[in-house]
């Protein structure tokens, strides 16, 4: 296994980068969440594992950029920064809105001929279970409270009315996309798969994880 001669620094974050031959974890984080989120996964896995772990346009430090509305745009842009690493099967894993990027992203790469390690899809429905969500057209404390009731924002962006406001127009975003992402029929992924749910997770319930659909597309 070999580093790339760039690791496309905008949007794969090494926090601790491993030497050659350790395996590779992609992890996408949630709605309105930054690639920092995953620092603890990736101190605790290196250096037998070395976390890429995406940082999404329009927060942080790439606040300026514009979000990507769309799960399936937003997937392709991340299959195509990822090509200069698949000199070997990626592991994916996503929570939430990362779930539904990270089955996408496994797709992407298999249409594509590669193979993929394995997916890990955390804390979101099968692809094919839908609901009607209109958090993203909530005010903003509206939106906060949802945010606030899941824990998916460190609390210190939460108390910080400047970091706050920073932060919105991501959260805002990634929730729309998450709530308008739309499954579209496909031959199933031939990868391993891994889907985990808390027992009270309000967006997720065990019986949508334990569903026909999902048992038809992640399986």
């Amino acid at each position: 296994m070999t580093t790339p001669d760039t690791d496309n620094g905008l949007w794969v974050r090494r926090f601790h980068p491993a030497p050659g031959g350790a395996r590779r974890l992609v992890c996408l984080p949630h709605a309105g969440g930054s690639a920092s989120f995953y620092f603890p996964v990736s101190r605790a896995l290196s250096p037998a594992v070395e976390v890429l772990s995406i940082q999404y346009p329009g927060r942080q430090d790439r606040r300026h950029e514009k979000c990507i509305g769309d799960i399936h745009d937003l997937a392709r842009e991340v299959f195509t920064v990822l090509r200069p690493w698949r000199d070997e099967p990626l592991a994916i894993f996503g929570h939430s809105m990362g779930a539904s990027l990270g089955f996408e992203l496994a797709r992407l790469i298999e249409q594509d001929g590669g193979s993929v390690a394995h997916l890990f899809a955390s804390g979101r429905r099968a692809p094919s279970k839908s609901r009607h969500e209109t958090v993203h057209l909530l005010d903003d404390e509206g939106l906060l409270a949802d945010v606030r009731k899941l824990s998916g924002t460190n609390s210190a962006v939460l108390g910080d009315p400047e970091m706050l406001r920073a932060a919105l127009p991501a959260i805002r975003n990634d929730y729309r996309a998450a709530e308008r992402y739309t499954y579209r029929p496909g031959p199933p992924l031939s990868c391993p798969i891994t889907v985990l749910t808390g027992d009270d997770d309000p967006k997720t319930t065990v019986e949508e994880v334990l569903s026909r659909e999902l048992r038809r597309y992640f399986d």
